[in-house]
């Protein structure tokens, strides 16, 4: 069975978003070492802004880096192509990114290491900063929503 589904256009925003999540849910000790640093500076007496202020700029500057580098990256004219309506045709081979009815790129699932399933869309993960959001939105029923998710599950894949 082939799952085909509805035209989707990914925003920048959004794309901004599953990045900054992706990238929290994969490295989130980059965020609570420091936080653990900044709290020994309760523990003592004097000079605390030297625990608590690299702290909080090392969490700062983290996070801004990778906003950046996702920013950075819906203005590459190479990404374009990631912002334009496309289509998808999943199946138990492969995932198939169709940009129109001539032009396609198949992806095989051994290129996904995980895909999380979330509140309103699945988050496929290809690698550090790569990976495809597909909302169940785009899906023409409940029962192409199943299947792919027994895909997933087959494979390995799924994550919550």
């Amino acid at each position: 069975m082939i799952v085909k589904t509805k035209r989707y256009q990914l925003t920048p925003k959004d794309f901004i978003k599953a990045g900054l999540w992706s990238i929290a849910k994969e490295q989130w000790w980059y965020v609570v070492f420091p936080f653990i640093f900044g709290c020994i500076a309760f523990l003592l007496p004097d000079e605390k802004w030297w625990f608590i202020v690299p702290a909080i700029l090392a969490v700062v500057l983290y996070v801004l880096f990778w906003y950046i580098q996702f920013l950075g990256a819906t203005q590459m004219e190479q990404a374009k192509m990631m912002f334009e309506k496309m289509s998808y045709e999943i199946d138990s081979r492969q995932l198939l990114i169709k940009l129109n009815e001539k032009q396609g790129s198949p992806v095989k699932w051994d290129m996904f290491k995980k895909v999380y399933k979330r509140k309103n869309d699945f988050l496929f993960i290809m690698g550090r900063g790569q990976f495809l959001l597909l909302p169940y939105k785009i899906f023409l029923s409940d029962n192409d929503l199943k299947f792919v998710e027994s895909i997933l599950n087959r494979k390995e894949l799924i994550q919550k």
